[in-house]
């Protein structure tokens, strides 16, 4: 894929997106799902009335801002309601959720591109995110997880470019890394995992290689006596984009040749060429001073200056005291039972996306009569009409993404155990490819935004799942990619399928993610499921 082509691409999937998350969006002229609270607090903020929130404020802040940017368009205010506690159009308090969300994609898309430096993987990455009716029904609403999952994925994305990087343009990345973090944390505690994950990577990196050194501690001699002395990322076949003294760097007689990740062709038989890399190689380049400050001290600042403005509105609770309300407010909330709330599901419900939940869902007796926002729907037999948002997935996407993923871990086990079985040892990071650094990559961040959930007792929801579900996407976007470019027809026959079912199914269900009239039978045409419903 050429440069151009993979820009209009990009370009593509974020007009696809915009478009998926704009159209129609003041359909619903009232408070949808959790917009009785944060399309409320927001509004607080602008009315200086102070309030209790159960979440640290960053996306309440941000809401509130576009509010009052909304308010000041001199269009798109053709309906209007009070309930956020002033005379606001629905479209004020929800675009600026919907430009962000639609922003998200994009986002992936570059964390692709940069892990792989491969387009077609980034691309793919790209549009499956933009296939998801989870993620566009979150984007269409004031609610926060949307904020969540930007700014985590904006500190991995950053990340990579520091990693990438070195010196001035190093730290410059990880601060803007860091910042992320922070407001990620700022915008929901749950996004102190997309940090947690960080952490987790970086402290793989230093085991692979010290079991790398230990390993290898008797290859480097050998090396000396046939073929002279050979750098340690050249000794086992590593270059390009690493640095001078990393164990990822050119010696001076490696050549330094650009290589397609699918043309492995050495141009000598006595010295191995570099194959493409990944930053994620350049881990171990950070020490912990560096991680501690960029991305433990930076994020506890950031997080620590979003709650000024909170806490000089409402005086009722300090720094500290606020944060022991939310701790109380989340601890007594309930296990996970219908009798907490009907659409409570735990966290091993949300991979198979056996229990979404309806964020809306009212009854017309026809589709000429007006737009229901209030009252109970229609008795059973008598609705000829159902208006139904729901916060499901993209079930073809979900599903093999899950199966993606579990491919992943499944290469990770194997290329552990070979050489065990071999009498080899361990493989070393050096004989790490490119793809076993973005498998490692994707499972260690998808373990550590849903693992935490296991313990979890009180009642969660299927959104809660949102922060892990991205790496889901680039998993099943990496098995696309690899199928795509496979010697196999078959295999390439298989990544096009799939692709295929994933758009297929989104239109399916898009009436259901966007609010759309459906009669009863169609309405259960997509409801496959009883636990759906």
């Amino acid at each position: 894929m050429t440069k151009k082509w993979f820009r209009i691409g990009i370009a593509g999937v974020f007009l696809m997106s915009l478009a998926l998350r704009f159209w129609g969006l003041e359909r619903f002229n009232t408070l949808v799902f959790d917009e009785v609270y944060f399309a409320k607090f927001g509004n607080n903020y602008l009315t200086h009335t102070p309030f209790f929130n159960a979440h640290p404020p960053l996306s309440q802040y941000i809401i509130g801002i576009g509010i009052w940017l909304g308010s000041h368009i001199p269009f798109w205010h053709d309906t209007v309601n009070g309930l956020t506690g002033s005379l606001r159009s629905p479209w004020t308090y929800r675009w600026f959720n919907a430009l962000t969300g639609s922003f998200i994609p994009v986002v992936v898309a570059a964390i692709a591109y940069q892990l792989s430096y491969r387009r077609t993987f980034a691309l793919l990455a790209g549009f499956f995110t933009a296939c998801d009716g989870l993620f566009i029904v979150e984007s269409r609403y004031a609610l926060s997880n949307i904020y969540i999952v930007i700014f985590g994925l904006l500190g991995h994305w950053f990340l990579l470019l520091a990693l990438e990087n070195q010196n001035q343009r190093r730290w410059f990345w990880l601060v803007l890394a860091g910042i992320n973090f922070g407001a990620s944390v700022g915008t929901k505690w749950n996004g102190l995992w997309f940090l947690f994950g960080a952490y987790l990577l970086w402290v793989t990196a230093w085991i692979i290689q010290g079991i790398y050194s230990f390993s290898n501690s008797k290859l480097i001699p050998s090396l000396d006596m046939g073929h002279g002395r050979l750098g340690i990322g050249q000794a086992a076949g590593v270059g390009g984009r690493g640095t001078e003294g990393s164990i990822n760097s050119l010696s001076p007689h490696t050549p330094h040749t650009s290589l397609s990740p699918h043309l492995p062709i050495s141009p000598s038989p006595h010295l191995p060429i570099s194959p493409p890399q990944t930053p994620l190689q350049n881990l171990t380049q950070l020490n912990v001073f560096q991680m501690l400050f960029y991305l433990g001290i930076i994020p506890a600042f950031i997080y620590s200056i979003i709650w000024i403005p909170h806490l000089q509105l409402d005086k009722t609770y300090g720094f500290i005291a606020v944060h022991q309300q939310i701790l109380k407010f989340h601890l007594h909330l309930g296990g996970n039972s219908s009798d907490v709330h009907p659409y409570c599901a735990p966290w091993y419900k949300w991979p198979l996306m056996t229990r979404p939940m309806a964020y809306y869902y009212q009854t017309a007796g026809s589709i000429n009569e007006p737009l229901p926002v209030v009252g109970p729907p229609l008795p059973s037999g008598a609705e000829k009409i159902i208006y139904d948002v729901h916060a499901m997935g993209n079930p073809f996407l979900w599903w093999f993404g899950v199966a993606a993923m579990l491919f992943l871990m499944g290469m990770l086990v194997l290329q552990a155990l070979i050489p065990w079985v071999k009498k080899e040892g361990f493989s070393t990071p050096a004989t790490l490819s490119v793809d076993t650094w973005i498998a490692l990559y994707l499972v260690i961040n998808y373990a550590a935004n849903l693992l935490p959930w296991v313990k979890v007792t009180r009642c969660v929801f299927i959104y809660h799942y949102m922060c892990a579900l991205v790496f889901v996407f680039l998993a099943i976007a990496w098995f696309v990619d690899r199928c795509l470019h496979s010697y196999y027809q078959q295999l390439r026959a298989v990544g096009v399928t799939i692709t295929f079912i994933i758009f297929a199914a989104l239109i399916f269900w898009m009436p259901v993610y966007l609010g759309l009239p459906l009669s009863p039978e169609d309405y259960k045409m997509r409801m496959w499921f009883r636990s759906w419903i």
